[in-house]
């Protein structure tokens, strides 16, 4: 009986490894491009706009992995065992949804960084809001629509004219809402802790809101 439970755990994590691997893969796509566009590269030129634009197409990526706690559900009536699921495939789904966001969370630490650089450091809450309401928009196409990032060159019209006609609703819009909340209530935390773990002797760049204040320095 023990033998068969491992082995439907290990089937289960087998199973779930290709999904999460490409979702984490996709996700730190964002990461990988606010360090060169917002740590290394300077603004200006068009190799930095289209990085941007790739930015911003792939960045819904990253909050999508907590959607992907759907997926936790039918694994737990798979595995029927609480000590399986509590001592190993919830510390799996956390690592994994963790990972994501916390790449959001420093890809909008990188840009806040860079508006600070540019002198522009009140702008950085309104982007910050803004970005958490365009990813849940894209979270909901990617959840509900299977919308791709790579969509945008590949079928784009498909994605301005279904996209957009299916958010308008009343069902879509509450759950971008629900969405964007969650977002924002997260991000709020994990920026906190991240960058008193990177600074943990300075409040700079904690409080978005206020102009002398917004260099977060990670």
């Amino acid at each position: 009986m023990k033998e068969e439970l491992i082995a439907r755990v290990v089937q289960v994590l087998r199973i779930n490894m290709s999904w999460m691997t490409w979702n984490l893969f996709l996700a730190f796509i964002p990461l990988a491009l606010s360090v060169w566009l917002f740590r290394i590269k300077r603004g200006g030129t068009w190799l930095w706009w289209l990085g941007f634009l790739v930015f911003y197409a792939f960045l819904p990526n990253a909050p999508y992995l907590l959607t992907d706690v759907i997926h936790l559900i039918d694994d737990i009536r798979m595995i029927q065992s609480i000590w399986m699921i509590t001592l190993v495939l919830i510390p799996v789904y956390l690592l994994v949804i963790l990972g994501g966001f916390e790449a959001y969370v420093i890809s909008l630490i990188n840009w806040g960084y860079y508006l600070h650089r540019i002198g522009k450091s009140q702008w950085i809450w309104r982007f910050e809001l803004l970005t958490h309401f365009l990813c849940a928009v894209g979270v909901y196409w990617g959840r509900f629509l299977r919308f791709n990032s790579w969509d945008f060159i590949t079928q784009p019209d498909a994605v301005l004219t279904k996209g957009v006609e299916e958010i308008l609703g009343k069902q879509p819009l509450v759950i971008i809402a629900i969405t964007f909340v969650v977002l924002a209530g997260l991000y709020w935390i994990m920026k906190r802790v991240t960058l008193s773990l990177s600074q943990p002797d300075s409040k700079i760049g904690i409080n978005s809101g206020r102009a002398n204040s917004n260099t977060p320095n990670v």
